[in-house]
């Protein structure tokens, strides 16, 4: 399909435009946009009426307006995470051949709002809209490290800890240490801390804030989880929360 012309052209003068915070004036973008200085100022014209650009009364250089920006953030605003995340996980459960769980956090609990079976997979207790709690699972645990230590304590607090098995954390000062684990690896695990015999590795999901929204995890039997390696595993879900975080607008500082 052939591109629009003058669509290529306004949208490279805006771009040379976005790169200079104090602007440029119509000689310099003509040099730079390779355009004839007539074909330039009838663009600007139509980008000034329309609202992308405009024109400092004083120095006379053309500005990139802030319009564009809203519109993406219009969009980023109405992204919505089940949407956007069902492809990577469902791609994560195929190639690990495991269950995949993605979650959001609603005060001490985790809400599962979606889940990718795999065809070996175990029965767990875990099903859509079903939640648990933050403080023993691997996708609360990525989420809460990323949280002030205000937040934290609250959701300690409005939890009711109970040890599930022999590995649930149920002293406060340990559960700290476990999540400056987390934050300084990236994902969490949960070892048989919630539900005998299933192992679960989880990871936070940012957003074009860069606040964590939600997570997602790998779960299955401890024996199989085992065997395929932890290390293994943690990569495959840390580059699946990286492509979904991007895709909502999350840009890293890496």
């Amino acid at each position: 399909m052939s591109s629009v012309q003058s669509v290529d052209r306004a949208l490279n003068i805006m771009e040379i435009i976005s790169d200079y915070s104090n602007g440029l004036g119509i000689t310099d973008i003509s040099e730079k946009s390779s355009l004839h200085k007539s074909t330039v100022h009838r663009i600007l014209k139509t980008l000034i009426d329309n609202g992308y650009v405009e024109q400092d009364g004083v120095s006379k250089n053309y500005l990139i307006t802030f319009k564009l920006y809203n519109l993406g953030k219009r969009k980023i605003e109405n992204l919505d995470i089940v949407k956007v995340a069902k492809p990577s996980i469902e791609i994560l459960s195929t190639k690990v051949k495991e269950t995949v769980h993605l979650v959001i956090r609603d005060g001490a609990d985790v809400v599962y709002i979606d889940k990718v079976e795999a065809d070996n997979t175990i029965n767990m207790s875990s099903k859509v809209g079903r939640r648990s709690p933050v403080y023993c699972t691997s996708v609360g645990k990525s989420m809460l490290a990323y949280e002030t230590d205000e937040v934290i304590k609250s959701v300690w607090d409005e939890s009711n800890i109970l040890k599930y098995t022999e590995n649930t954390i149920i002293d406060y000062n340990n559960f700290l240490r476990e999540l400056a684990k987390v934050k300084e690896l990236g994902y969490a695990l949960d070892n048989e801390e919630n539900e005998i015999g299933v192992v679960c590795i989880g990871a936070p999901i940012f957003d074009h804030t860069n606040k964590v929204i939600g997570a997602i995890s790998i779960s299955g039997p401890s024996n199989r989880i085992e065997n395929k390696g932890i290390e293994t595993l943690k990569e495959e879900i840390l580059k699946m929360v990286k492509n979904i975080s991007r895709d909502l607008g999350y840009i890293s500082n890496e």
